[in-house]
C-alpha cells in the first residue's frame, strides 16, 4: 500500500491531487487542512488549522509496517494580504509565515523522524514558486517564505546525502524531498491577487491579464503533472525545480 499525507487538500491543487491519488485503490490519502471536502473509502482526513503552532507541534504521523511509498506533500500555503512592508498586519505576517514555512518545516522533521527506520520509498514534495527567486512587490512575507522552504528543502537533500555516505546507511532507506514550482494556476489565490489595490501591487495588470488570456492552469491539470512527475522520482531533475522543466 502507498500513503499519501498532503496538506490543504479542501481545495485547489490539494484536493485535485488527492482525487487523482485516490483512483488506485493502492493508495490511502490522508488530508490535513481545516475543512473536509473528500469522502472516499481510502481517504482520511486530519481536522488541522496549519496557523497553530502547538496544533502543528503536536500532530503524529503513523506507522504503516506494509507501506511501499509514504509521501509528505506541503501544499497548504497562502499569499496573504497584498500590501508594501510598512502596511502589513503583524499578525498576517506571523500567520503566513506560519502557515507558508513554519508548518511544512515542522511536518518534515516529524516525518523524517517517524520514518526513519520504514523500509519504504519515502518522498517529501514542497510547493515551491518564482515568488521565492524573484522580488515582487506586495508580496514580503510569500517570497520569504517560499525562499525558505527552497533552501529548507536543498539541506534536508544535503543531509540525506551526507547520510548516504555513512556505512550504516544501507539499513534503511533515505528520504527523497523535491520543491517543485507549478506555475501560475486558476486558485483562489489569483482571485486574492486580482482584487488588490494597484497602489499596492504595480503587476497587477499582468495578473489580470493570466486570467483573460487564459493562462491559468485549471488545478486538475497542475496536479496531473505532479502526479505524472512524482510517479518516477529518479526522473526528477534537482531538489528544486518547476513543472515547466519537466515539458
Amino acid at each position: 500500500m502507498n500513503y499519501y499525507y498532503i496538506t490543504g487538500t479542501s481545495r485547489g491543487i490539494g484536493k485535485a491531487f488527492a482525487e487523482h491519488l485516490l483512483e488506485n485503490p493502492s493508495n490511502n490519502v490522508i488530508g490535513i487542512s481545516r475543512q473536509r471536502s473528500i469522502n472516499h473509502p481510502n481517504y482520511r482526513h486530519y481536522n488541522l488549522d496549519l496557523t497553530d503552532v502547538d496544533l502543528i507541534a503536536d500532530f503524529k504521523f503513523e506507522l504503516h509496517t506494509n507501506a511501499k511509498k509514504i509521501y509528505l506533500i506541503n501544499n497548504a500555503g497562502s499569499l496573504g494580504f497584498i500590501k508594501p512592508v510598512g502596511k502589513l498586519d503583524a499578525s498576517i505576517i506571523i500567520k503566513n509565515y506560519t502557515l507558508n514555512l513554519i508548518a511544512p518545516s515542522v511536518l518534515t522533521n516529524s516525518f523524517i523522524n517517524c520514518y526513519d527506520t520504514t523500509d519504504a520509498e519515502k518522498v517529501i514534495v514542497n510547493m515551491s514558486s518564482g515568488a521565492g527567486k524573484t522580488p515582487i512587490d506586495g508580496w514580503a512575507v510569500y517570497c520569504a517564505s517560499k525562499a525558505g522552504i527552497d533552501m529548507f528543502s536543498r539541506v534536508v537533500d544535503e543531509e540525506q546525502k551526507i547520510r548516504a555516505q555513512h556505512p550504516s546507511s544501507n539499513i534503511h532507506k533515505g528520504f527523497k524531498i523535491f520543491s517543485i514550482a507549478p506555475g501560475v494556476v486558476n486558485t483562489d489565490m489569483q482571485n486574492e491577487i486580482r482584487k488588490a489595490s494597484k497602489d499596492d501591487f504595480s503587476r497587477l495588470e499582468n495578473f489580470i491579464e493570466y486570467k483573460v488570456s487564459n493562462q491559468l492552469l485549471e488545478p486538475a491539470t497542475i496536479s496531473r503533472k505532479y502526479f505524472n512527475i512524482l510517479e518516477n522520482v529518479t526522473g526528477i531533475k534537482d531538489v528544486l525545480s518547476s513543472l515547466k522543466d519537466y515539458e
